[in-house]
């Protein structure tokens, strides 16, 4: 059965309209959604970002991160984190968070989405305000105010702010300086805050809507055509998808990512902004938050699904943890033969992904040519790849009337 789309609970709603909610970034300029827009598959509408180096402008003119934003869609049925120290006999193995090295844990609030929405308020490169006190209290004076207290109870509007909170929060600085009472009150509404946000992704109503052509085909409303049961099969066969994103025959309900963590060899972004204030950066992934040397380079393995949304044809979207890659095609194409190219520094007449591929931001730790990069795929068998991961973007209308899918 396809999912009721027409109602979403009260607590999801409510975080839905935090996750909207501007005002909660230091220049009231930029919402959680500003990075995880909806018709872009839950990740940046920005299209210079896109087209470029991948990591978005936050609230603050001409800051940016080092990392595109990671789809938001299907985000909630990641496990807490957790490592494993043999993984089936191979050594360290880690599953489960948010964010591309896993750093939402979930461990606190028991749900990774929960402590990821969190982060982007106070990092400075994001929504940048100084304190979580300062959500709290914007949240406390938002029009919506009213359905959080009928939520969570009437503490929010108790809080006793210092004079001055308005221009304490449009100034960057260290925490305000709150007696340990109304910090603690603070910590409390913070979490609140956070678990409304986190119930809107649990919410299969809004976000994780499994209204993909592949799922009407799952659910006998639609076929798939030659191309994508092509795919399809090459996903479980040849093109060894399914090692890190799951089985379409099998996996109920199938989502297109198994959340644990792995090094494909992806290409540095040479647009990334942030060589412009540290070029001999190198993102370590996971092993950037674990601190352990077989991490690096290992980032978050994220859904398939959504990876091709977009609001309009040849809308312009970025792949991989860095935005390096434009294009599905070319994703499915350096996966097929990222380890089998020669590296475009060695050559004159350098092409990227026709001819060459970059060498890996991080060389170690590398998963094998087998599932990456050595797949012997022929040009046919990557397209139907494409088609098939096309075949997972949510909101198809299928053609039988009265069973149309509202995105």
């Amino acid at each position: 059965m396809l999912p009721d789309l027409v109602d979403e609970g009260r607590k999801a709603r409510l975080g839905r309209a935090m996750f909207q909610d501007e005002n909660l970034s230091l220049e009231r300029n930029q919402s959680c959604e500003s990075c995880h827009t909806p018709a872009w598959g839950w990740t940046s509408p920005d299209l210079v970002a896109n087209l470029g180096g991948g990591a978005v402008e936050g609230s603050v003119a001409g800051r940016a991160g080092a990392r595109k934003p990671m789809s938001a869609a299907y985000a909630s049925q990641a496990p807490i984190f957790e490592c494993d120290p043999n993984w089936r006999g191979f050594g360290p193995r880690c599953k489960g968070g948010n964010f591309w090295d896993g750093r939402a844990t979930g461990e606190r609030l028991g749900s990774p989405v929960a402590e990821q929405a969190q982060a982007p308020f106070t990092n400075p490169v994001e929504m940048a305000l100084r304190d979580p006190a300062c959500v709290v209290y914007r949240v406390s004076e938002a029009e919506y105010s009213g359905r959080y207290v009928a939520e969570f109870g009437p503490a929010i509007k108790q809080i006793r702010f210092p004079k001055g909170m308005d221009s304490l929060c449009e100034q960057e600085g260290p925490l305000v300086d709150l007696p340990a009472d109304v910090r603690a009150q603070v910590d409390l509404e913070f979490d609140n805050i956070a678990i409304a946000i986190g119930d809107m992704f649990e919410d299969s109503r809004f976000v994780n809507t499994f209204t993909s052509k592949y799922d009407a085909y799952r659910a006998g409303l639609a076929t798939l055509t030659e191309e994508e049961t092509l795919g399809m099969e090459l996903w479980v066969g040849a093109g060894r998808c399914n090692f890190c994103h799951g089985d379409p025959f099998n996996d109920d309900p199938f989502l297109a990512t198994d959340y644990e963590f792995d090094n494909i060899g992806s290409p540095k972004n040479p647009d990334n902004p942030i060589y412009a204030t540290d070029p001999g950066f190198v993102d370590l992934g996971l092993g950037g938050f674990t601190g352990v040397a077989t991490d690096n380079g290992q980032f978050r393995v994220p859904t398939a699904r959504n990876a091709d949304l977009a609001p309009y044809p040849g809308a312009p979207k970025a792949f991989m943890h860095n935005g390096a890659l434009k294009s599905l095609e070319e994703v499915v194409h350096f996966y097929n033969t990222a380890r089998v190219m020669p590296d475009c520094a060695t050559l004159a007449d350098a092409e990227f992904g026709v001819n060459c591929w970059p060498a890996p931001e991080v060389a170690d730790n590398r998963v094998p040519p087998f599932l990456v990069g050595g797949l012997g795929l022929t040009p046919e068998q990557e397209a139907a790849i494409v088609a098939f991961t096309r075949a997972l973007t949510d909101g198809y209308l299928p053609s039988r009337p009265g069973s149309e899918l509202v995105r």
